[in-house]
């Protein structure tokens, strides 16, 4: 049974671009012919108008191919908030090729197989992270170049099998106050601007595969959602290698907005940032709320101009406090890299718990183990379609699989279960997936099982998710020793810590006899899930005193 979303949804603040112009150029040139002067993109002190950015664009673009860098090339960058990643993102974007952006926190075996899985050609990585490259094993790479943002007389000496033995900085461009032919490379709706590297959860990470006319249609549904019009500021402390913040950028394109790019979440300065931003829209993280909460009741907190936020996976105590504490209603939501914003409540609409509701332009089901469509009251996998081109991702870069087990029956699997409540409302359950949500980020178990199981004195390893205090997940990790070996668990953390982004780092170690077992010797996961923290459980948290 399908929801006629029409009657909870608000009419959109802006037009959808014609199907063959849902591209990043054209979006680029219908905000610089709308918009013209009005602030776009801001970092730190510096801004660009909605005119500046097809100039910085094409500037880029130029650099990009002289490199060599041409339609259908990866380029990964490794970069914090900043304007040079917007810069590289749009110039691919212009000339065809797919930009590839890596997490910050990836260290060297992490980066090495992102480089590797996405065939990149070129990479630009920001200074302070270049030393992780020692470790990134970048031999089986395609890698032509390695750009540097920042210092690059500073960075040290690194050894690579790259063919470029110099790190060179990153070329510098005419400045977007030059006049810069628009390029004129030929780009389609259904081409690849970006690779998105999920966390793997049964397997290494994949690399979702997003269309320019995916991105356009995120900047669409989001800006509506959230009621964006020229004139908004958008404010996102949320790292750029992530869809939620690259997706404020074509939300503030697209409306005539501004967007403004902090460099991190800070809970003490979030509420003087908004302020000083003048900040009319926020993105908050389920996780970011409880924090923020904790922090001393201050003046700044009502002292602003924000009138809405997005806050998926809060928790229903905590969004009400919240609201009473700052005047801030956050909205729930669902999407995924996969996906786009197919789920969500409205303004003057919402029901505690629930995710909101099916949006125009998608289908959803909730779906048995054999894709039978369960009744509503009834929990089971969430699978979704998109009634657009290219609305969802093309599949899995080089992974056709599964890309192919994805889309089985021509839906999507979400890998998350979910109940259909009776008006249409879904409600998330849990995921169904071996996948562990801590901090705003996916955590693959496999990626952590692996970094243990290298431990010489480790025997066998399990990796899954317990209850944090912050309604999200935290990581924990039981272990067996090898025959005559003993296990440390501080050791161990330090171990994972050289190996591991930060918060993919095991909370919770326990050292174990043996793991619960099928008879074909299988873990099953849900067993210790079940048992949960035990008293001999060793407390990473606990140990730091308090510090996460």
């Amino acid at each position: 049974m399908m929801i006629d979303a029409a009657s909870i949804t608000s009419a959109r603040p802006i037009e959808p671009l014609p199907p063959a112009e849902r591209t990043l150029p054209a979006m680029l040139a219908r905000g610089a012919e709308r918009h013209g002067e009005r602030p776009l993109l801001g970092f730190g002190a510096a801004s660009w108008s909605h005119r500046d950015l097809p100039r910085l664009a094409a500037a880029r673009a130029a650099t990009l191919r002289e490199a060599g860098v041409g339609h259908g090339d990866r380029v990964a960058v490794m970069l914090s908030n900043r304007i040079e990643l917007i810069e590289v993102f749009v110039a691919c974007g212009c000339i065809g090729a797919a930009a590839v952006p890596i997490n910050t926190a990836s260290m060297g075996a992490q980066i090495g197989y992102t480089l590797r899985d996405s065939d990149a050609r070129l990479l630009v990585i920001e200074d302070g992270f270049v030393p992780r490259l020692e470790n990134a094993d970048l031999g089986g790479t395609s890698l032509e170049a390695i750009w540097v943002v920042g210092d690059a007389s500073s960075v040290p000496a690194v050894t690579t099998a790259v063919v470029t033995t110099a790190f060179p900085r990153l070329p510098d461009i005419v400045g977007p106050g030059e006049s810069i032919a628009a390029d004129d490379a030929t780009i389609l709706p259904s081409d690849t601007l970006a690779i998105l590297y999920t966390s793997g959860t049964t397997g290494p990470a994949k690399g979702v595969l997003c269309s320019h006319a995916q991105f356009h249609w995120w900047g669409v549904h989001s800006a509506d959602i959230l009621g964006v019009v020229a004139g908004d500021v958008l404010c996102t402390t949320l790292p750029l290698f992530h869809i939620n913040a690259l997706n404020t950028f074509a939300q503030a394109s697209l409306a005539g907005a501004t967007v403004a790019f902090e460099p991190r979440f800070s809970a003490s300065a979030f509420w003087p940032t908004m302020q000083s931003r003048g900040a009319t829209v926020v993105y908050l993280l389920g996780a970011m709320v409880p924090i923020l909460l904790a922090q001393p009741v201050s003046a700044a907190e009502r002292e602003h101009r924000v009138r809405i936020g997005l806050g998926p996976g809060v928790p229903v105590s905590a969004g009400a406090a919240f609201v009473e504490r700052t005047g801030v209603p956050l909205l729930e939501g669902y999407g995924s890299t996969e996906t786009n914003f197919v789920i969500a409540s409205v303004p003057g609409r919402s029901r505690p718990g629930c995710m909101g509701w099916l949006r125009l332009g998608f289908e959803a089901r909730v779906v048995d183990a054999f894709d039978a469509e369960l009744p509503a009251g009834e929990a089971g996998e969430l699978v979704l379609r998109a009634d657009e081109p290219f609305a969802f991702s093309s599949g899995y870069f080089g992974q056709p699989e599964a890309t192919v087990a994805a889309w089985r029956n021509l839906w999507f699997h979400t890998g998350d279960r979910v109940v259909r409540e009776a008006d249409g409302a879904f409600r998330f359950i849990d995921r169904i997936k071996d996948a562990i949500r801590r901090r705003g980020e996916n955590v693959s178990s496999y990626e952590v099982e692996q970094v243990l199981q290298s431990h010489p004195s480790v025997a066998a390893v399990a990796v899954y998710p317990v209850r944090s205090e912050l309604a999200e997940d935290e990581v924990m990790a039981a272990l067996v020793a090898r025959t005559g070996e003993t296990l440390d668990a501080a050791e161990l953390a330090n171990f994972c810590a050289t190996r591991l982004p930060y918060f993919a780092i095991p909370r919770f170690i326990e050292v174990v006899a043996e793991l619960p077992r099928t008879e074909n010797g299988k873990v099953q996961k849900y067993k210790l899930r079940e048992r949960g923290v035990t008293g001999s459980a060793w407390d990473r948290q606990a140990v730091a005193g308090g510090r996460r």
